[in-house]
């Protein structure tokens, strides 16, 4: 899929402020995997299509994912904000014929990340809480963190996300908890 392909994709299904979003993270993402050796084309759609169901009403998202066969957990069908990275992931591969295992786990997992993540899943995890739209107490640390050091990126970015879940007493899904504790160790290995 080419990049004019991605974004015929992704206009009809999202606002316009959600397609500049989708941009900025395609963009920041190029940059990320050119420095810490992804894939820049690869990230470059991930960034693209990572929140095409993003303003899908949610119970259409719901749909696409329990016609694909998965079985989310209570705590996942609790978890709504989410549900737009997997029936993304199934709606690019179902419906746009993306049959990249790489991409398709990056738009997969943007939201939760998950223990062993590739280089393409951690530069678009990370390139989505600091696209050049995010506003939001400590992104300027967090960008200038990120180009330095993507694991510490993740750790600070999941302990914002975490705060900000548990704060509102919204349920976490475990796979954010694994992204945490195995960038926490991947820091830990480094030091």
């Amino acid at each position: 899929m080419k990049k004019k392909d991605c974004m015929k994709a992704i206009k009809p299904m999202l606002s316009e402020k959600r397609v500049q979003h989708s941009v900025n993270v395609a963009q920041e993402a190029k940059k990320l995997a050119k420095k810490f050796g992804a894939d820049p084309d690869k990230a470059e759609i991930a960034g693209l299509l990572h929140d095409i169901l993003k303003d899908t009403p949610p119970d259409k998202q719901l749909k696409i994912i329990s016609d694909s066969g998965i079985i989310m957990t209570d705590v996942e069908l609790s978890a709504k904000k989410f549900w737009h990275a997997v029936g993304g992931a199934v709606y690019i591969r179902d419906k746009l014929g993306v049959d990249d295992p790489e991409i398709l786990n990056a738009v997969r997992y943007h939201t939760t990340g998950r223990k062993n993540m590739s280089m393409l899943e951690k530069v678009i995890f990370v390139a989505d809480f600091i696209s050049k739209d995010r506003e939001y107490p400590g992104v300027d640390e967090l960008r200038h963190t990120a180009h330095k050091n993507l694991d510490k990126a993740i750790v600070e970015g999941v302990a914002f996300t975490l705060r900000e879940l548990l704060d509102r007493g919204e349920a976490v899904v475990p796979e954010t908890l694994d992204t945490y504790n195995d960038a926490v160790r991947a820091l830990a290995r480094k030091k």
